[in-house]
C-alpha cells in the first residue's frame, strides 16, 4: 500500500517532471506547467552588416586594386651585379650562413636563392637594440626596386641601390631584362637615374605632387621586398618633412605602409596612381618593417632626376648663411613665435645672402612665397631656385617684417667645408655660467674661417653647469651676447652682467657652423 504524498513531495515531483527551457542567459530553469505559465523562446542571430559599410570597404579595395593594376607595369627590379673578376675561382665568396658555419636550410629547394644570404640559427631571446632610422640595406643579391618614368628608358631609384660600380640590370614586369647604359647619382638625396634602351611598349608612371599629400592620406608602396616581385602594401602618410640623419638633403615622407629591404627605390603612390615618393629607408629593430618607413618626396626626386638627365649632375643654388630652427627658448629672445621660421646665425661675405642684405639674427619666414619652419625646408627651397632669377625673401628683424631680394647663384663646390677647432687655453672664468673664456687669437680665427678677429673662445666648460646644459663646448667662439658683438673678455663680462631676465642669448661659432644658444644665468 502506497503512502500518500505530502504537499512538498507533490511540488517536487511536478518540478522534476516539467520540461527544461534555456534562458537568454544560457542557464537552465524549470518551466512551470503550461496550464499556469505561458513560456516563449527566442533565437539569437548575428547582426546584419549594413550595406553602406560593405560598400565603403569594397570601394577602398577597388581603389587599391586599380592602383596596383595601373602602376605595377611601371615597377622594375634592379639588380646590381658587382665586378668580381679579381676574385680567384678557387676562393669563392661564401654565403653568409656558410661563413657562420651554418648551412642554408632551403638548399636544394626552389627557395634556396631567395634566402641565400639570410642568417640562420640565430640565438633566440636576444633583446633588440634601440629603434634607429637607417638606410634600407641592399637586398639579397644586390636587388632593389625602381620605377619607369620615361618609356624611352629612364628609371628612377635610390643611389644606394645602384652604387658600387657594378653592372646594373633592369627587370621589367613582363620578364624582360635590360642592361643599363648609364647610371647617374646624387648621394646627397640618395636619388639615382638609370638609363637603358627602352621602347614604346614600356609603361611610364605619372609623377604626382608630393606637397599636396597630407597626414592621414592613403598611400600604396610597390616594389620587390626580399626579392619577392610585384609586391603591394598599403598604409597612410604618417608625417611629412622628416629629417632622420641618413642623407645630406632630407625632407622625407613618413608612412606606415610596409617597406622592407628590397623596396628601396620603388614608388610610393597615391590612390590616383601617381608617384608621390621614392621608398628609401626604414626604422627597424631587426631589419624588417616596424610600420615606420621613409620616402623621398616626388617633388624633390623629380627635380633631382631632371637635373641628372639634363646636366649629368645636380646644380644647386645657395644662400651663404648658417641657420638653425627657432625653438621656444630662442623665440622668446628673438620676439617671434616658435617654429615660425629659421634664424640666421652667420652671413658669409661675398655670398648671395650678403648681397641681399641678410644679417645675423634675421628670422627667415618665407622664401619665394614658401613658408619655411625648418632648416631643411629652407635649404631645399634655396637649392631648387632657378639660377639667375631674383626671388623674394621675407624676414623678421628686431621684431619688424621686411622684404629682401635674392638672386640665385650656383653653389661653389667647397662651400661649407668644415675647419679645425680651436685649441684650449687658460682664460677668464665666468662662474655664473660655468665656463671659461679667453681672447680670440688670429690663428684660431683663421682656423674657424672667420672674416675678422672678433669674439672670445670657450676654453673650459664646467660639468653640470648651465653652459654645459646648453651645449657649449671648448673651442667654440662666442661672437655675440644678447645680440651685441663682443670683441674681448671684458666686453663679454660686461654684457653678461647687464642681463636681467635670467637667460643669456649667445651667438657661437665652431667648425660645425654658427648657432644661437640660450644659457640660464
Amino acid at each position: 500500500m502506497n503512502r500518500p504524498l505530502s504537499k512538498r513531495s507533490k511540488l517536487r515531483a511536478a518540478l522534476l517532471a516539467a520540461p527544461l527551457t534555456v534562458a537568454a542567459t544560457g542557464a537552465l530553469i524549470a518551466a512551470a506547467p503550461a496550464t499556469h505559465v505561458k513560456t516563449e523562446t527566442s533565437v539569437a542571430t548575428a547582426p546584419v552588416l549594413r550595406s553602406e559599410s560593405i560598400g565603403v570597404a569594397n570601394a577602398l579595395s577597388d581603389a587599391f586594386r586599380d592602383v596596383a593594376t595601373h602602376v605595377l607595369p611601371s615597377v622594375v627590379a634592379i639588380e646590381n651585379r658587382p665586378d668580381t673578376s679579381w676574385q680567384s675561382a678557387k676562393q669563392p665568396v661564401p654565403d653568409r650562413g656558410q661563413s657562420l658555419g651554418q648551412e642554408n636550410p632551403f638548399k636544394g629547394t626552389p627557395f634556396e636563392d631567395m634566402f641565400r644570404n639570410q642568417e640562420f640559427g640565430q640565438r633566440g631571446g636576444q633583446t633588440p637594440g634601440p629603434m634607429t632610422p637607417r638606410q634600407s640595406p641592399r637586398s639579397q643579391g644586390g636587388i632593389g626596386s625602381g620605377v619607369i618614368i620615361d618609356s624611352a628608358g629612364i628609371v628612377l631609384t635610390n643611389n644606394h641601390v645602384v652604387e658600387g660600380g657594378g653592372t646594373v640590370i633592369i627587370k621589367t614586369q613582363d620578364g624582360r631584362e635590360f642592361v643599363a647604359t648609364e647610371v647617374l647619382t646624387d648621394p646627397q638625396t640618395d636619388i639615382a637615374v638609370v638609363k637603358f634602351e627602352g621602347d614604346s611598349s614600356l609603361v611610364a608612371a605619372k609623377i604626382g605632387d608630393s606637397e599636396a599629400m597630407e597626414v592621414g592620406d592613403w598611400v600604396v608602396a610597390l616594389g620587390q621586398p626580399f626579392g619577392l616581385e610585384s609586391t603591394v602594401t598599403a598604409g597612410i602618410v604618417s608625417a611629412k618633412n622628416r629629417g632622420i640623419g641618413i642623407t645630406d638633403r632630407e625632407n622625407f615622407i613618413q608612412t606606415d605602409a610596409a617597406i622592407n629591404p628590397g623596396n628601396s627605390g620603388g614608388p610610393l603612390v597615391n590612390l590616383r596612381g601617381e608617384v608621390i615618393g621614392i621608398n628609401t629607408a626604414i626604422s627597424s629593430r631587426g631589419g624588417g618593417n616596424n610600420g615606420v618607413g621613409f620616402a623621398v618626396p616626388s617633388n624633390l626626386a623629380h627635380w633631382v632626376s631632371d637635373q641628372l638627365v639634363s646636366h649629368g649632375q645636380v646644380k644647386r643654388s645657395y644662400l651663404g648663411v648658417s641657420i638653425q630652427p627657432v625653438n621656444y627658448e630662442l623665440s622668446t629672445q628673438l620676439g617671434v613665435a616658435p617654429k615660425s621660421g629659421v634664424v640666421v646665425t652667420n652671413v658669409f661675405p661675398k655670398t648671395p645672402a650678403a648681397k641681399s642684405g641678410l644679417k645675423t639674427g634675421d628670422v627667415i619666414v618665407n622664401f619665394d612665397g614658401i613658408h619655411v619652419t625648418t632648416p631643411q625646408q629652407l635649404q631645399l627651397a634655396v637649392e631648387r631656385s632657378p639660377i639667375g632669377e631674383t626671388l623674394t625673401v621675407d624676414v623678421v628683424r628686431d621684431g619688424k617684417s621686411i622684404e629682401l631680394s635674392y638672386e640665385a647663384e650656383v653653389a661653389p663646390n667647397q662651400f661649407g667645408a668644415s675647419t679645425k677647432s680651436a685649441e684650449k687655453s687658460d682664460g677668464v672664468k665666468m662662474q655664473s655660467l660655468g665656463l671659461e673664456i679667453s681672447e680670440l687669437s688670429a690663428d684660431v680665427a683663421e682656423q674657424l674661417g672667420m672674416d675678422s678677429q672678433k669674439g672670445v673662445v670657450v676654453t673650459r666648460v664646467q660639468e653640470g653647469s648651465a653652459a654645459a646644459d646648453s651645449g657649449l663646448e671648448p673651442g667654440m667662439v662666442i661672437v655675440q651676447v644678447n645680440r651685441h658683438d663682443v670683441a674681448n673678455a671684458n666686453e663679454f663680462e660686461k654684457r653678461v652682467a647687464e642681463d636681467t631676465d635670467g637667460s643669456v642669448l649667445l651667438l657661437v661659432r665652431s667648425e660645425q657652423g654658427s648657432r644661437f644658444v640660450v644659457v640660464r644665468n
